[in-house]
C-alpha cells in the first residue's frame, strides 16, 4: 500500500502538498512522520497541522495497514525542506541547497530552473543539472522571509 499516495489523495483536496513520508521502527513501536506544505505557498500553521493529522488519521484507521500500533507526527517543512520538483528550485532559488546526485553530493545555491534543469552555484562553478538525476536535495540554507 502505498501511504504516501493515500496521503497525497485526502490532503491535496484540502489545498497540502505531501512532500515527505517516512515510516520507521523502533522495536515494536513504529513512527509515521508526514511532512507537508500548502499548495498555495503560504507558510503552514498549527491549525494546518492539525488538520491534517486528523484528515490523514482518519484515512489511516480506514486502510487500517498496520497490525502493530504507530505514532502519526505531522510537521511543516522546516528548515531541511526537501526539493521534490522543478517549482520548489524556482521557489527557493539563490538559496543554498545540498544536492545528491547517481555521481556526487554538493552543495549549491539554486541559480535558476529551466525545462527540466536546475542550475546551481557550487564555489566558482555552475552546475546544471537535470532534476531526473537528482535523488534528493534539501535546503541547506532557510530564508530570511517565508517564502
Amino acid at each position: 500500500m502505498d501511504l504516501a499516495q493515500a496521503a497525497t489523495d485526502v490532503l491535496a483536496p484540502l489545498g497540502f502538498e505531501v512532500l515527505e513520508l517516512t515510516v520507521s521502527h523502533k522495536g515494536k513501536n513504529m513512527r509515521l512522520v508526514l511532512r507537508i506544505d500548502r499548495l498555495d505557498e503560504r507558510q503552514v500553521s498549527v491549525e494546518d497541522v492539525t488538520l491534517a493529522a486528523e484528515v490523514f488519521g482518519l484515512e489511516l484507521d480506514r486502510l487500517d495497514p498496520f497490525s502493530n500500533p504507530y505514532q502519526l507526527e505531522l510537521e511543516s517543512p522546516g528548515p531541511k525542506r526537501p526539493l521534490l520538483k522543478a517549482r520548489h528550485f524556482e521557489r527557493f532559488h539563490d538559496l543554498l541547497a545540498k544536492v545528491k546526485t547517481r555521481q556526487e553530493t554538493f552543495k549549491g545555491i539554486i541559480r535558476n530552473v529551466q525545462d527540466d534543469y536546475v542550475t546551481f552555484e557550487v564555489g566558482q562553478e555552475i552546475r546544471t543539472v537535470a532534476l531526473k538525476d537528482i535523488e534528493t536535495a534539501r535546503l541547506a540554507q532557510w530564508p530570511e522571509t517565508p517564502r
